[in-house]
């Protein structure tokens, strides 16, 4: 076993919390390694979803003009269905007053993204390693100052200030801290994979809701479409077996979806992730931080997993570069790492709110038929909601009890234009 200081903060994790984590402190000076067990491009279970505000912080990491020459769809909304087959649809540019930084979200596969977010880490100076999983953490003392890691049959010692797990669901860095905790309703896991000749599918993402799960489709470019069903734990038995053969089952088995897998063609594995609803007691300990899903994971039916890792990675970043700069300082880097933590929980409270209601209502099949018939008849409403989704309105506007009794009320005739919409547009 070899053994040496590295770097001066290595990251666990080259998806876009991890790679983003990586791009903003090289840009500043800090020596970053960025370590992944993968080699990119790979493939990721996952909705590729980029909200509005997600291309601003895409933008910010000057991967923004790349992710568009690769050929994204462009997605203007959402349209969401209910068990009983009641729909309503919400969109990004909408007369509530709210913009974000476009007016439209992408979706582009997970192998084409991470693949460029990489590459700008590369660029600003961070060193990449790829095909090199972490093993365990070094510790001194109570502090955490590396990783022990295998790659190539060889295994190394890499000696940091700072180890950052931007490792996702299954952190390794989170559970070797003892800070990884698994909620206890709902759990759910999704089968996730792509079709081509799917039937229907337009510029909106799409939410089938159902008694037995929920299932998203999206066009992610080039004729594909990302395809994610979301079911319950209690069927995690039934997908232990052939995920490819529960899947068809699922999508066959419901009349609003099979016909429109009439004449499509799988073109890729179908992977199965899970069990969601997992979050990190607090998202650092002394010599390390958490971001992204290996910080806080609830459930994909908002979509905002990325977003989320972009701009956790964006909170993060002065927070590293103090720790990294001043670690000799013992009690000015927790200082500054409990900060970040503050600053995270601050930033993603509201949304994480709106995430555990839409969770709750997508588990009760009843009472989301019945805020989707207030949201059919309510547009303003329904873009409301969706632009939180988009991560661009802020979520207090639809967790307002005026919002909530309008949902939960059944036959209230709609108000004037921009009831909802702030006192003035913000920029």
């Amino acid at each position: 076993m070899s053994d040496r200081r590295h770097a001066e903060v290595i990251v666990v994790g080259a998806g876009p919390a991890g790679a983003a984590t990586a791009t903003f402190l090289a840009r500043n000076g800090i020596e970053v390694t960025l370590v992944d067990r993968a080699r990119f491009p790979r493939d990721k279970p996952c909705a590729e979803y980029l909200s509005p505000q997600a291309t601003r912080l895409l933008d910010e990491l000057g991967a923004l003009s790349a992710i568009e020459a690769a050929g994204p769809a462009q997605l203007t909304g959402m349209r969401v269905t209910a068990p009983d087959g009641t729909a309503f649809l919400g969109e990004f540019a909408a007369r509530h007053g709210f913009r974000g930084f476009r007016d439209r979200g992408l979706a582009l596969r997970r192998t084409v993204l991470d693949a460029i977010l990489v590459d700008r880490a590369r660029e600003a100076g961070a060193q990449i390693q790829e095909g090199v999983a972490v093993r365990d953490l070094v510790r001194d003392g109570a502090a955490v100052r590396g990783v022990v890691v295998t790659g190539d049959a060889h295994t190394t010692t890499l000696r940091a200030p700072l180890v950052i797990g931007a490792d996702g669901l299954r952190s390794v860095v989170s559970r070797r801290l003892g800070l990884a905790r698994q909620g206890r309703w709902p759990r759910r896991y999704a089968v996730v994979t792509h079709y081509t000749g799917v039937a229907g599918i337009g510029p909106q993402g799409e939410m089938h809701v159902f008694a037995d799960g929920y299932a998203g489709l999206a066009d992610v470019g080039h004729g594909v479409t990302n395809v994610a069903v979301v079911v319950p734990a209690s069927l995690a038995r039934d997908l232990s077996g052939d995920p490819s053969a529960f899947l068809e089952r699922w999508l066959d088995g419901h009349a609003a979806l099979n016909a429109r897998f009439a004449s499509a063609q799988r073109v890729s594995p179908v992977v199965v992730t899970g069990p969601f609803n997992q979050r990190a007691a607090r998202a650092w300990a002394p010599g390390a931080a958490l971001v992204g899903d290996a910080a806080d994971f609830f459930d994909p039916f908002t979509g905002e997993g990325i977003y989320a890792a972009l701009r956790g990675a964006e909170l993060l970043a002065p927070y590293a570069f103090e720790v990294a700069r001043n670690h000799a300082d013992a009690r000015r880097a927790a200082v500054a790492l409990a900060a970040w933590d503050r600053a995270r929980r601050d930033e993603f409270r509201g949304k994480a709110r709106v995430e555990r209601l839409v969770g709750a209502a997508v588990g009760a099949p009843a009472i989301f038929t019945h805020v989707a018939h207030s949201l059919a008849r309510r547009r303003d409403m329904a873009d409301l909601l969706v632009g939180v989704a988009g991560d661009f309105v802020p979520p207090d506007r639809v967790l307002r009890p005026g919002f909530l009794f309008r949902l939960l009320v059944p036959g209230r005739a709609p108000d004037r234009a921009g009831d909802d919409a702030p006192s003035s547009h913000p920029a």
